[in-house]
């Protein structure tokens, strides 16, 4: 009966209930709170003061869409998927394999690549607004082709410019994972597609791209996952969204609609429908990648 229940490993069951508790805090608690919070009017209250939420069914739901505001700022996070995964899954794959192909200065290029992702944003940020504002060097360098109104009071240009500075700062954690995924690839195969007459672009695409597919998925729902919850990017560099929401997106509206305008109910529903979005995405994700 306990080996039913239990398993055939207790112990490792053991060893992971407190990451299973940890996750049903952290994560499963506040999500099931969120969806049930969707459907009724909520406010926040003082503890003990008791106040009744009334069940207003798929209000929430109507408000969220029907607000243009929302509407825009998801717009704005497909155009910054669309720019930002693509980018993310074809630089990380080709730098990897690259650095995997070298001998010498291996390490410290690894660690260069690395550097952004494990520095603070808001200090990074600083440098970027200071390289891409109206007078920054990007503009200097440009000269009469720089856009006006500048990258990032732009509102063209405001977005796929915080996908691009994503993509640069998470590039050194998926090139990680690939080049771990690489070292299981046996050198043999491109030793025999060398011999063969295969260049290095053949290789790549019938010997790297496919060795590398589970890494892939992993590379895009987790670049879907990051890209869906941005909100520190937008806050800091284009000042919460500007300019004209022209870069806001769905947390940051989460944040305007429950902290900053006490509406958590409407707040609530937005995240559902984010989260409802980036699972089909990845469900998406994970079949166009087992097919190809």
């Amino acid at each position: 009966m306990i080996t039913r229940l239990l398993g055939r490993q207790p112990l490792g069951l053991l060893l992971a209930v407190p990451y299973i508790v940890f996750l049903a805090v952290v994560f499963a608690y506040p999500l099931a709170y969120a969806v049930w919070i969707s459907f009724y009017d909520y406010v926040f209250a003082a503890p003990g003061m008791g106040l009744d939420h009334e069940f207003v069914g798929l209000a929430n739901y109507r408000a969220a869409i029907s607000d243009p505001r929302v509407r825009q700022s998801f717009v704005n996070i497909a155009v910054f998927l669309l720019i930002n995964v693509p980018l993310t899954v074809l630089l990380s794959m080709v730098l990897a394999s690259a650095l995997n192909s070298i001998t010498r200065w291996a390490a410290a290029f690894r660690v260069a690549f690395y550097v952004p992702y494990v520095t603070a944003s808001v200090s990074l940020i600083g440098v970027w607004m200071l390289l891409f504002s109206e007078e920054g060097l990007v503009n200097t360098v440009l000269g009469p082709l720089a856009p006006s109104p500048s990258w990032l009071t732009n509102s063209a240009l405001a977005m796929p410019s915080i996908a691009l500075y994503v993509t640069w700062k998470q590039l050194g954690f998926y090139v990680l994972l690939y080049l771990a995924a690489l070292q299981s690839v046996p050198r043999e195969l491109y030793e025999s597609a060398s011999m063969d007459g295969a260049g290095a672009v053949t290789r790549f695409r019938h010997i790297t791209v496919p060795s590398l597919r589970s890494t892939t998925l992993i590379v895009l729902i987790l670049s879907i996952i990051t890209g869906a919850n941005l909100f520190t990017e937008p806050y800091l560099l284009t000042n919460g969204g500007g300019p004209d929401g022209a870069s806001s997106s769905p947390v940051l509206m989460i944040y305007q609609k429950g902290i900053q305008q006490g509406n958590p109910d409407v707040a609530s529903a937005i995240g559902v429908l984010l989260v409802i979005g980036v699972g089909l995405l990845s469900l998406l994700s994970a079949r166009l990648t087992k097919e190809s």
